[in-house]
C-alpha cells in the first residue's frame, strides 16, 4: 500500500517540546499582525485583473474570497498550534494523512511559493517602470517590459527585464544570508496602510466619484461560466491572492496568551479588516475611474492577461482604463488629478513588494529543504553553504525559476497558478484538521476550531468553489504539476524517503536541532 506511511506526530512534536515559548501575545498584536502579513501584493498589483473578471463586483469577489480564508485560517490555526514546526501544511499532512498524500502537498506548495513570488515581481515591475522610471522621464521600450501574454506575443512583449532582475537580487540576497529586520518590516506595513488609507480617503470624497460608475454591477454575472475564471466568483478565485499570508497568526498561537480567545480574535478580525479595506479601495478606484471590463464578441470579459485584452488595452479608447493599467491604485489618482499622492503610493508598493518577494522564496526555498531532509528530494538540495549557513542550492534554483516566469507570463496568469496550489493545500488542512480530531482526539490543542464539523466542510466546499472558478489554464496547470510530481515520488522520493528506510527525521528550520526516532521500516 502506497497510503501507509504516517510520520509519528510525537516525534515532529519533539522538537516543539524544547522551545519553552513564552506566551505575550493579545488578540491586538495577532490583529496587527495579520494585517500587515496580508496587505500587499494583491491590492497593488491585482485591481485591475479583478476589475476585468468582475467589472464593480470587484467588491463581492473580496467577500467571497475574505469569507474562504476566514474558515480556512481557523483550521489552519488549530493544526499549525498542534504542530508548530517547520513544513507548513506539509509537515500537517505527513503527520495525519501519510506520506504520499504530504508529497503532493508538498509538491503544490514548492509551485505556489515560486509562482506566487513572480507575480510579485512582475507587479513590482508594473510600479517601478511607471512611477520610478516615468517619474524620471525614461520609458522602457515594450519588448524590455512585458512578456509575451498568454500563448502569443503582443506589442512587442518579449521580456519584462525589471521582473527578472528584482527576482534575482532578491534570491542573491537570501543566498548571502540576508534577512527581513523586524523593524524595517513594521515601517514597510506602515507605509502601505498609510498609503491605502490615503488612497481610499482621496477616491471616496472625490468629486469624480459617481455611482452611475457602478452600473451594470455584475457585468459577467456571479458565474461567468466553468473554466471562464470571469464573474465576481471567478474574480474572488484570483483575488484570494490578496489574502495569503494570515498563516502567520496562526503560526503565533504557541506565544499567545489564551489562544482559544485571543488566536480567532486575530485571525478573524485581521481578515475582516483587510476585507473591508479592499471592498473601500475597490469602491473608490471603480467609482472614480470606472471599472467596466472589456468584453469579447462572445459577451464576456477577456482573459486577464490574454493577447486579445492586450490588443485593446493598446487602442487609444482603452488607454486611460483601470483593467487596463499596470499600477493600477497610482494610476487612478494620477487620472483623477492627484499625480504627486499617486506617485507616492507607486512608491510605497516600489518599497514594499520585494520584501514580499523575499518571504514567499524564503518559504519555498525551506518547504524544499524540508522534503529534501525528509528523503523525498536529493539530499544535494538540503546542503548548507559553509559560509553564509543557508540552502544555497535550492534557493539558486527557486531564484532562477521564479525570475524566468516572472520574466515571461503576465501577472494574472501568475497568481491564478499559484492560488490553485493554495487552495489544495487549505483543502488538506481541513482535511488533516477534521482527521486528527478522530485519530488523536485526547491531544491537547492549544487552539481548537469552533464547530470543527462546520467550520472544516466549509472550507472544503469553499476551495473547491474557487478551484473550478479560476481559469481553465489554471486550473490544468496543477494536476500537471502533481503529476510530473508523482513519477518523481514513485521513481525517487518513495524508495528514498528516510521514513521509509526506517528513520524519521525532523529538522525544525536550517540551523536547528535534528530528532532521529527508529520507524518500523516499510
Amino acid at each position: 500500500m502506497f497510503l501507509d506511511r504516517v510520520k509519528p506526530l510525537d516525534a515532529i512534536l519533539a522538537v516543539a517540546d524544547k522551545k519553552s515559548l513564552k506566551r505575550s501575545l493579545g488578540w491586538f498584536q495577532l490583529t496587527l499582525m495579520g494585517i500587515g502579513c496580508v496587505i500587499g501584493t494583491g491590492i497593488f498589483v491585482l485591481t485591475a485583473v479583478g476589475a476585468q473578471k468582475a467589472g464593480p463586483g470587484l467588491m463581492v469577489a473580496f467577500a467571497i474570497a475574505g469569507a474562504v480564508c476566514i474558515v480556512a485560517a481557523l483550521c489552519y490555526a488549530e493544526i499549525a498550534a498542534m504542530i508548530p514546526v517547520a513544513g507548513s501544511a506539509y509537515t500537517y499532512s505527513y503527520a495525519t494523512i501519510g506520506e504520499f498524500f504530504a508529497w503532493t502537498v508538498g509538491w503544490a506548495l514548492i509551485m505556489e511559493y515560486a509562482i506566487a513570488a513572480s507575480a510579485v515581481a512582475v507587479g513590482w515591475s508594473g510600479y517601478f517602470s511607471g512611477t520610478v522610471l516615468g517619474g524620471l522621464g525614461v520609458h522602457l521600450p515594450t519588448w524590455l517590459s512585458a512578456g509575451p501574454l498568454a500563448f502569443g506575443g503582443v506589442a512587442g512583449g518579449f521580456i519584462n527585464l525589471p521582473a527578472l532582475v528584482i527576482a534575482l537580487l532578491v534570491t542573491f540576497l537570501l543566498v548571502i544570508g540576508t534577512s527581513e529586520s523586524a523593524k524595517v518590516n513594521a515601517v514597510l506595513v506602515g507605509i502601505k496602510v498609510i498609503a491605502l488609507t490615503a488612497f481610499v480617503a482621496i477616491t471616496l470624497t472625490s468629486p469624480e466619484f459617481s455611482a452611475e460608475k457602478f452600473n451594470p454591477f455584475l457585468p459577467a454575472g456571479l458565474f461567468g461560466g466553468w473554466g471562464s475564471g470571469v464573474g465576481a466568483v471567478g474574480a474572488a478565485a484570483t483575488m484570494f491572492f490578496a489574502y495569503v499570508g494570515f498563516d502567520a497568526v496562526s503560526t503565533a498561537a504557541e506565544e499567545t496568551k489564551n489562544p482559544q480567545r485571543n488566536v480567532p480574535i486575530g485571525l478573524v478580525g485581521s481578515l475582516l479588516f483587510c476585507t473591508v479595506f479592499y471592498i473601500l479601495v475597490a469602491a473608490g478606484a471603480i467609482g472614480t475611474l470606472g471599472g467596466e471590463p472589456i468584453m469579447s464578441a462572445a459577451g464576456l470579459p477577456l482573459e486577464a492577461g490574454s493577447t486579445e485584452l492586450a490588443r485593446q488595452c493598446a487602442l487609444p479608447q482603452y488607454a486611460n482604463a483601470l483593467v487596463c493599467s499596470k499600477e493600477p491604485l497610482a494610476h487612478v489618482l494620477k487620472m483623477i488629478g492627484f499625480t504627486g499622492i499617486g506617485n507616492l503610493i507607486g512608491l510605497a508598493a516600489f518599497l514594499a513588494l520585494p520584501s514580499v518577494i523575499l518571504v514567499l522564496i524564503f518559504g519555498q526555498t525551506r518547504i524544499f529543504f524540508v522534503m529534501s531532509r525528509d528523503g523525498l528530494l536529493p539530499e544535494a538540495l538540503s546542503r548548507v553553504h559553509p559560509r553564509f549557513r543557508t540552502p544555497h542550492i535550492v534557493t539558486i534554483i527557486t531564484g532562477v525559476a521564479v525570475a524566468i516566469a516572472a520574466a515571461f507570463f503576465p501577472v494574472g496568469q501568475l497568481a491564478d497558478i499559484s492560488n490553485a496550489g493554495t487552495l489544495y493545500a487549505f483543502m488538506m488542512v481541513a482535511i488533516a484538521v477534521m482527521m486528527l480530531r478522530v485519530k488523536d482526539p485526547t491531544r491537547p490543542r492549544h487552539f481548537k476550531v469552533p464547530g470543527v464539523w462546520v467550520v472544516a466542510p466549509l472550507t472544503i466546499i469553499g476551495c473547491v468553489l474557487l478551484f473550478f472558478n479560476l481559469p481553465s489554464a489554471a486550473m490544468l496547470f496543477l494536476p500537471g504539476w502533481g503529476a510530473l510530481g508523482l513519477i518523481v515520488y514513485f521513481l525517487y522520493s518513495r524508495r528514498h524517503s528516510h521514513l521509509g528506510r526506517g528513520i524519521v527525521e525532523v529538522v525544525d528550520d536550517v540551523e536547528g536541532e535534528e530528532t532521529m526516532v527508529p520507524s518500523a521500516p516499510d
